[in-house]
């Protein structure tokens, strides 16, 4: 009886431990598989003592495929618009697109549904403010930090911190312009070209 009583705890204990991997490996990524993800960021910024406020608002859609179940490799797209206002007056009204491609590297598992990576991207855009008048071509590479939280097998939330590290050379489209280059470290700037701070959005697995 006592024998009996032994196999079947042991076995018990060996469905509950493969039924916890397979949880585990539901809720993430394999070799193949392809996700689509859109990556939302916003900054709001208001100065009471110059009456200057700012507003930036990112979006990045994007596409990767992995080439082992940590590493992924994609394309993305790029849309940023910033404004500017001192004293009530528009100073600065600037839209960005752009398009690049990136490597990510999911290198922690928080539990079975969160997952963290690191992503480096390059990317080109081109910039036109509309009350100035004139647009600028910049080529970038940023180092980013993210986190996936699993809501469903095939559907996560999106985290990040954009351009963590990062450097952009910038010309405008002029004679005689020269470019200009810019190094930071930190959490991104919201008149960077290709968008900063945080970001939000959704990723689909396919």
């Amino acid at each position: 009886m006592k024998k009996l009583l032994i196999i079947a705890a042991v076995a018990v204990f060996g469905l509950s431990n493969v039924n916890a991997q397979d949880d585990a490996k539901a809720y993430g990524f394999n070799e193949g598989d392809v996700f689509l993800e859109g990556n939302i960021g916003f900054s709001s910024t208001n100065d009471k003592n110059f009456d200057e406020k700012t507003n930036s608002f990112t979006i990045a859609p994007k596409v990767g495929f992995f080439l082992n179940e940590d590493l992924a490799i994609g394309g993305q797209l790029t849309f940023n618009s910033f404004k500017e206002e001192v004293s009530g007056t528009d100073t600065v009204d600037n839209s960005t697109f752009g398009a690049g491609v990136f490597a990510r590297y999911y290198f922690l598992d928080l539990g079975q549904r969160f997952k963290t990576f690191t992503e480096f991207g390059i990317t080109y855009a081109t910039s036109d403010n509309k009350i100035s008048d004139f647009k600028v071509n910049a080529i970038g590479a940023s180092l980013d930090l993210g986190i996936n939280y699993f809501v469903t097998e095939k559907i996560a939330l999106t985290f990040g911190l954009r351009n963590v590290l990062g450097f952009t050379s910038t010309k405008v489209d002029a004679d005689g312009a020269k470019a200009d280059s810019n190094f930071n470290l930190g959490f991104g700037d919201v008149a960077n070209p290709f968008g900063g701070n945080t970001s939000f959005g959704l990723l689909f697995k396919l």
